[in-house]
């Protein structure tokens, strides 16, 4: 490795630390000619095999580049573009793979960009997959809806959980905490005034 400031051929290793989650290694370099000391960077190269068949480093600025065309007037920003990038370079590279097809980089693109911008998915998706009709774009946004939904009785069932596990506790704190007011008038007294009190008024206010 040659020093950054004078050129030198060779420097020594003082300090090694992980980096992206273990996915680099940082290393604090000493040059034994100017004393001077640097920092380099060392990752695995992930290759990315095309369709031709050449094979090419897999580049970040690629995918931003493509998702930034179907992003075009969105309410999208490039620090959002630069972490979908991430994501996606993080999902390749969990699979262990020194290597992968071009197509599953795309794959690997539409989960992330459906999550950060619907309109801006199916623009991609409509080149990636090649829509070729209207009823594609029908199909794809049922799909998209059918997924939001999903989502949405989810969050709403989650909901309902947290809400019935508080009752639980109120319910709880409230049999500890003793006698409540109107408690000696019987056990369907208090029943009987929240009834009443849900009633309905009567045309004349009553």
């Amino acid at each position: 490795m040659y020093c950054p400031y004078c050129r030198h051929p060779d420097s020594r290793v003082i300090d090694s630390r992980t980096a992206e989650d273990g996915a680099a290694i940082r290393r604090r370099r000493s040059c034994p000619e100017c004393r001077r000391r640097f920092t380099t960077q060392e990752t695995v190269i992930l290759m990315v095999g095309k369709r031709s068949g050449a094979t090419e480093p897999f580049n970040r600025d690629k995918i931003v580049s493509g998702v930034r065309r179907a992003c075009q007037g969105r309410p999208v920003t490039e620090d959002e573009l630069a972490i979908l990038a991430q994501r996606v370079e993080e999902a390749i590279r969990s699979r262990g793979l020194g290597e992968v097809p071009s197509h599953e980089v795309g794959l690997a693109i539409l989960g992330p960009l459906r999550a950060l911008d619907e309109v801006a998915y199916l623009r991609f998706a409509s080149v990636y997959r090649g829509f070729e009709s209207l009823d594609d774009f029908e199909a794809e946004i049922v799909a998209l809806r059918a997924k939001r939904d999903e989502k949405w009785r989810a969050a709403v069932a989650e909901l309902g959980r947290d809400q019935a596990g508080d009752g639980e506790d109120d319910a709880g704190d409230a049999g500890a905490s003793g006698p409540v007011a109107g408690a000696g008038a019987g056990p369907g007294a208090a029943d009987t005034s929240m009834a009443a009190a849900w009633q309905p008024a009567g045309r004349d206010g009553r």
